[in-house]
């Protein structure tokens, strides 16, 4: 039977398998958005554009473009790429690149995956408090008496956003008390929070995932598994950042501190 600090080395590794893989978070060196009117993006193939139904795309056989939804996997012509919102998403290639067509609040644009990004050929790991017990708390789920509610908070790309938020958790540290706003995750909560220590002993600001909730709306906050959001390896994603009232007035000495360069 495994512990519970072994479990989080398991997870620990297989986050830093996961940012670091060919396509994973450092490899993405752009993310372009997109208009009605067809427009080249610098180093790739075709000619892109936004329309009702997805991004669209125009390329000639010998641009080397690729898709599954592609006819024979060539893009020859015209094609529609279904975004990330949509259950059957469309991703595109060339060479070893990767192309990903993404929806955010009605606004579409194309993510640039390189394996030879700067960012992932020079990462050298994640920094990590070490696990500790005492920072995995009992939590509970207090859900909106309102239901899902829409919190407008600023993000990475200097834009603001609307956040779905559905209730807060309440729990304490070291017998004192605090609560964060949470959202729905499947069946999941998840989390944007800052603490004392962000911005110095850690990344500015930081993830977690919380178990489903039962019942009676129990739950466990794990801190240990505060994760670093995706801009924190590479510039070109948009996170949302704590929404207010999520930074906690103690230094939270736990889970993912920050991105190391080789």
């Amino acid at each position: 039977m495994t512990t519970d600090a072994e479990e989080w080395q398991r997870w620990t590794e297989a986050r830093t398998a996961s940012v670091s893989a060919p396509h994973g978070m450092l490899a993405l060196v752009g993310t372009h958005w997109l208009d009605k009117e067809p427009v080249e993006i610098p180093g790739v193939p075709g000619r892109w554009s936004a329309t009702p139904d997805g991004v669209g795309v125009t390329a000639a056989a010998g641009d080397g473009l690729r898709s599954t939804a592609a006819a024979g996997g060539v893009v020859e012509g015209e094609l529609l790429l279904r975004p990330d919102t949509h259950p059957e998403a469309d991703t595109a290639h060339y060479d070893d690149v990767l192309l990903v067509p993404i929806e955010r609040d009605g606004e579409l644009a194309l993510r640039v995956f390189d394996p030879a990004a700067e960012a992932r050929t020079h990462f050298a790991g994640i920094s990590v408090y070490p696990y500790a017990p005492e920072w995995s708390v009992a939590a509970r789920f207090i859900p909106f008496e309102s239901g899902e509610q829409s919190v407008v908070v600023a993000n990475a790309d200097g834009r603001e956003r609307p956040l779905d938020v559905t209730g807060r958790i309440a729990f304490q540290l070291a017998g004192e008390p605090y609560t964060l706003t949470v959202s729905r995750s499947g069946d999941r909560l998840s989390g944007v929070l800052a603490d004392a220590g962000s911005g110095q002993d850690t990344y500015r600001f930081r993830f977690v995932t919380l178990p489903a909730p039962d019942e009676a709306g129990r739950t466990v906050l794990d801190l240990n598994r505060a994760y670093l959001p995706p801009c924190a390896f590479a510039d070109h994603f948009i996170c949302p950042f704590p929404p207010p009232g999520n930074r906690l007035p103690v230094a939270v000495r736990a889970g993912e501190k920050a991105v190391l360069r080789g």
